[in-house]
């Protein structure tokens, strides 16, 4: 951290006449390297002691020329590259890229693979809501759930390694379905983990969500109400957080979403204040809930057949753009692609959720105290990789 005393004020005395007290403004620099900026994000706090009176982000640390990359290679070439946005959720970020590259060619997907991409999206949910819980639980101070969910995400990390051979990075959703088929077994095992999974989160929100100390740090802190969430373009379950019902998944279906069963959780201020650090926290809870509901239904509907559709071995869409989005675990996530007939994209532009929340911390942070904004910055869950592509 780095220290900067700036700005000397004059403060009026209780008894209301007005001495040259000097008060300082203290800047202080939490981040690139800091534990509770959840990557290399960089925040500029003015302090006047413990109360943040400004947070100005600052971002860029991980800018890698994703979408200037993405002029320069095939359209399968830019998958890998999509994985490395979100790296804690990359088989949503490539299923949305692909979809939209397969409605510029007018491909059809088989139905088995529909049915994967949808079991592997909410699969990679659950992994990515678990990771939040853990670290989450770490920023506030208590270390043990964060082997608890570390635990049961290693699942679903173990099963990620057998459908694609990586645990992290995948290039597993390929244009036209999916790389490799899921087998029987595979299978058997994920109905074994949602029974378990059901009971993990029950003890988890026991632990962590009840606990007096967790209560406390998060209800009536870091409150995003509804408008806030429409000034600044708020999605995910921050906007579910905010008592908002809209999931793409459901308001807007894609893939085989409109097939299948499942509700969409909102905060409802239970311990404090709608749109607060709780609220956040719970949505993320009862949406691994959801995710596993569908999952379930996944299993029964599976039907056996082909897992990759007809797909030239040189794809060149028609001139045309198109702009898909998808319902990814932190928010929405937007691809706008421009095709000129050639085999590489004329432009390949993301819209990105974390982007968006990153921006909502300097009109949240004024009058909340530095170990709050710990709190709030966590609720927000972001991945920088997402933020500075």
């Amino acid at each position: 951290m780095t220290f900067d005393l700036s700005e000397e004020e004059k403060i009026e005395s209780p008894q209301g006449s007005e001495e040259n007290i000097k008060s300082e403004i203290l800047t202080v620099n939490m981040g690139p390297q800091h534990p509770a900026t959840h990557g290399v994000l960089r925040v500029e706090i003015k302090t006047d002691s413990e109360i943040v009176t400004e947070a100005i982000s600052h971002i860029g640390y991980l800018h890698r020329c994703f979408e200037k990359h993405a002029e320069n290679i095939d359209y399968r070439g830019v998958i890998p590259f999509v994985d490395r946005m979100d790296y804690v959720a990359a088989m949503n970020m490539e299923h949305g890229y692909v979809m939209a590259v397969e409605k510029l060619l007018g491909t059809e997907v088989p139905r088995r693979a529909e049915y994967i991409r949808v079991l592997v999206a909410e699969l990679q949910r659950i992994a990515s809501h678990l990771m939040f819980f853990g670290t989450y639980s770490i920023d506030l101070g208590a270390f043990t759930p964060f082997l608890y969910a570390f635990q049961e995400r290693e699942f679903i990390l173990r099963i990620f390694e057998e459908l694609s051979g990586a645990r992290l990075l995948y290039n597993y959703i390929w244009i036209g379905g999916v790389w490799n088929d899921i087998t029987d077994g595979q299978l058997k095992r994920l109905s074994g983990f949602c029974d378990k999974m059901e009971r993990e989160i029950d003890k988890y929100h026991n632990l962590v969500g009840l606990n007096k100390i967790f209560v406390e740090r998060t209800a009536r802190v870091g409150v995003m109400d509804e408008d806030l969430c429409y000034d600044y373009g708020l999605t995910g379950p921050i906007l579910r957080g905010s008592g908002v019902k809209w999931d793409l998944r459901k308001d807007r279906p894609y893939s085989i979403y409109s097939e299948f069963d499942f509700d969409i959780p909102v905060g409802t201020g239970e311990h404090g204040v709608l749109g607060d650090c709780w609220d956040r926290y719970w949505v993320r809870m009862r949406e691994m809930l959801e995710s596993i509901k569908i999952i379930r239904q996944v299993l029964e509907g599976i039907e056996a057949g082909p897992v990759m559709g007809k797909v030239s071995k040189i794809i060149k869409p028609p001139k045309s753009e198109i702009y898909l989005r998808t319902e990814c675990p932190r928010g929405e996530l937007g691809y706008y692609l421009i095709a000129d007939g050639g085999k590489v994209p004329y432009r390949v532009k993301v819209k990105s959720s974390c982007f968006t929340h990153v921006s909502v911390l300097s009109a949240v942070a004024p009058g909340l105290m530095i170990a709050d904004l710990v709190a709030t910055i966590g609720s927000i869950d972001i991945v920088l990789g997402e933020v500075d592509r």
